[in-house]
């Protein structure tokens, strides 16, 4: 992280300088500015700017009226604050498995989970992979289902030429520190073509007010504060630059792990441009794979070792091990490998070869 602000580090002086000049500690310019130049970048028409990325999730089902009673589908391979935002509007989550290629929803396990409580799609761009979303928006029009683009690890990628959050309705995003767009604290934004929905989406960040003191919805205090917008501003000029650099580093990677038939690394599928915000490698033997590689100095990580539906909060809602296989091989089979844009080719090959070494550590025994 230190390595990633270093190079910037006026540029954040300067902008954060001028919030405090300017006394907009709780928004206004600076947060405006970043709706702005985001949802152009992302090619939408707006930009709510909330608190984080969960708020993004739970105030996008608010603003399209989803709540108790309702059902969402969504996939149980993603990190928790998906399924916490649907069932805080009193809806139930229901899951569909992912494709083993690309870790996404299984767009053809969508008509067995439909039912006449379907209220809305929330596909996940895993790992900054896009979902396969033109079969997914077809099946959301063929029932008139809203589809909200969890997009919170996505920022950058592509599918078709679309940007992720660009196509549904609404396009979720975090800007948690270790996101490709990191603030310097917490952040969250909605993107959305949709004015009406957009209004609505910025009276629930702020108390349901659509002017000042006049409260016409139950909203909450979800807003982004002025510093966080004024360091995503800066970054968002280099989002580009380091999404390449990254790319960059998982070829590299991927040329080398063709050579291990015992890891299946990430694939970008056709059409998309991942912007590889986690580069996930399968093996089996995890366990001992992540000793092995700690003991050579390797820091990795496991996203997510527990699939959602299987975790003890989600108890409730009925599922076995058993009922959503890929996901459920896919957790006990990731490891997250080093990957962000000042990561060297030396670092790099280092990784590789510890990898190979681990491999053989484990097949001896």
């Amino acid at each position: 992280m230190k390595a990633r602000h270093a190079p910037l580090r006026g540029e954040f002086l300067r902008a954060i300088g001028e919030v405090i000049d300017s006394g907009n500690f709780s928004g206004d310019a600076a947060v405006e500015s970043f709706e702005n130049e985001f949802a152009a970048y992302c090619g939408t028409r707006h930009a709510v700017a909330v608190g984080n990325g969960t708020d993004a999730l739970w105030l996008a089902l608010l603003a399209m009226g989803i709540g108790a009673g309702d059902e969402v589908i969504t996939v149980p391979m993603t990190f928790m604050a998906t399924v916490e935002a649907i069932c805080r509007t009193g809806a139930r989550p229901v899951f569909v498995d992912i494709d083993e290629r690309t870790y996404t929803l299984d767009p053809a396990a969508l008509e067995g989970a439909y039912s006449a409580r379907t209220r809305a799609i929330i596909p996940v761009h895993l790992f900054g992979q896009p979902a396969e979303m033109d079969a997914i928006l077809e099946f959301a029009a063929k029932h008139g289902l809203p589809v909200i683009e969890d997009a919170a690890q996505a920022h950058g990628s592509e599918y078709k030429n679309r940007k992720a959050g660009s196509m549904g309705r609404a396009g979720c995003f975090s800007f948690y520190p270790a996101k490709n767009l990191g603030a310097f604290g917490e952040g969250g934004a909605v993107v959305t073509s949709d004015g009406d929905l957009a209004e609505r989406l910025r009276a629930l960040r702020n108390h349901g007010q659509f002017r000042k003191n006049h409260h016409a919805l139950m909203g909450w205090n979800c807003r982004m504060d002025g510093i966080q917008a004024a360091v995503l501003r800066v970054k968002l000029r280099h989002l580009d630059e380091d999404n390449l650099l990254r790319r960059n580093h998982a070829r590299r990677y991927d040329s080398a792990f063709a050579g291990f038939p015992e890891v299946v690394p990430p694939q970008a599928a056709p059409e998309r441009l991942h912007n590889h915000h986690i580069y996930a490698i399968r093996v089996r033997q995890r366990r001992r794979m992540l000793d092995e590689l700690a003991r050579k100095g390797i820091g990795c990580a496991v996203h997510y070792p527990v699939p959602v539906h299987l975790q003890p909060a989600c108890a409730d809602l009925g599922y076995r091990r058993g009922d959503f296989p890929v996901a459920e091989r896919c957790a006990e089979e990731f490891i997250s490998l080093p990957i962000f844009p000042e990561l060297t080719p030396a670092r790099i090959d280092l990784v590789i070869e510890a990898i190979g070494e681990a491999l053989g550590a484990c097949a001896a025994v």
